[in-house]
């Protein structure tokens, strides 16, 4: 019986959650557009991840993004060479034979050196921008913000012309993640220049679960921290909250055409948990 009432309670958290995502919205999947994938907290080396990873293979088919956004925390515990083999290379086979190339950023648990993975396309650096039509992507490295790394990120954001500007990092500056939650130090960093500059969406991860921010000061803000880690039922709704999944691993699909960006979560069992559309609004 407790069994019974353990599995109920769990379909109506589930249904609370999709209830509060926005009603489903096809990617639409056309020729000219940016596609790209999002994963964040991977690295674990077990089932879900590789689950997630299978998912993301089946996704391609119908979708064929060519980037995925790794947002830390890509390897945990140990992390020598049979490690990037095991929690990276053999989950995401399929996608890496494919040519799908990701671009990582640094979470608490890796190891500095993993900047040097050249499967992480991060050039040795710890932070980085790279573009692609016509959408610039701003990684930062959210384990050292120092003075440094700030000035880069302006003079990047200051110096970009494309239409959107979308940066990624590990610690998320809004979250209603129970184990972490908002960096706040972070944002009071960060949220400024993002601001100022037109920063459009920024994703996130962290605490082991998906969330969709409620727009802070015309930014989308997203976690996407449960690509092989989760932390079931550990999101905390709060006013901010838009829509949310914690009931299992998912990741991302991101679709940009010229004005508008497009977005799904999906579970490790291929069920879309949120969707919805951003409007770029025009710069003033």
């Amino acid at each position: 019986m407790r069994r019974i009432i353990t599995a109920l309670l769990g379909l109506l958290a589930l249904a609370a959650q999709r209830q509060a995502a926005q009603p489903a919205s096809p990617l639409p999947v056309q020729p000219e557009s940016l596609k790209f994938a999002v994963v964040g907290d991977n690295g674990t080396g077990d089932r879900p991840e590789f689950d997630v990873g299978q998912q993301m293979a089946t996704a391609h088919g119908r979708f064929p993004f060519d980037t995925v956004l790794m947002l830390g925390d890509n390897l945990y515990g140990r992390q020598q060479r049979q490690d990037f083999v095991d929690k990276f290379e053999r989950p995401y086979g399929a996608l890496l034979r494919e040519g799908v190339l990701f671009y990582a950023t640094l979470g608490n648990h890796d190891n500095p050196n993993n900047r040097f993975y050249r499967n992480f396309n991060m050039g040795g650096e710890h932070y980085y921008t790279f573009a692609r039509l016509n959408v610039r992507f701003v990684v930062l490295d959210s384990n050292q913000m120092d003075p440094k790394q700030r000035a880069w990120l302006d003079d990047v954001l200051q110096k970009s012309r494309e239409d959107w500007k979308v940066c990624y990092f590990h610690h998320p500056i809004y979250s209603d993640g129970g184990r972490h939650g908002s960096d706040v130090a972070l944002r009071v960093v960060l949220e400024p220049a993002f601001v100022r500059y037109g920063v459009n969406v920024v994703f996130a991860g962290h605490d082991h679960v998906y969330e969709r921010l409620k727009p802070q000061k015309g930014i989308a803000y997203f976690v996407a921290g449960s690509g092989g880690a989760l932390r079931r039922g550990d999101v905390k709704p709060s006013a901010t909250t838009a829509a949310y999944f914690d009931q299992d691993n998912a990741f991302m699909l991101i679709e940009v055409g010229a004005d508008d960006l497009f977005f799904e979560a999906v579970s490790r069992t291929g069920a879309i948990v949120d969707s919805g559309v951003i409007h770029r609004l025009p710069r003033t």
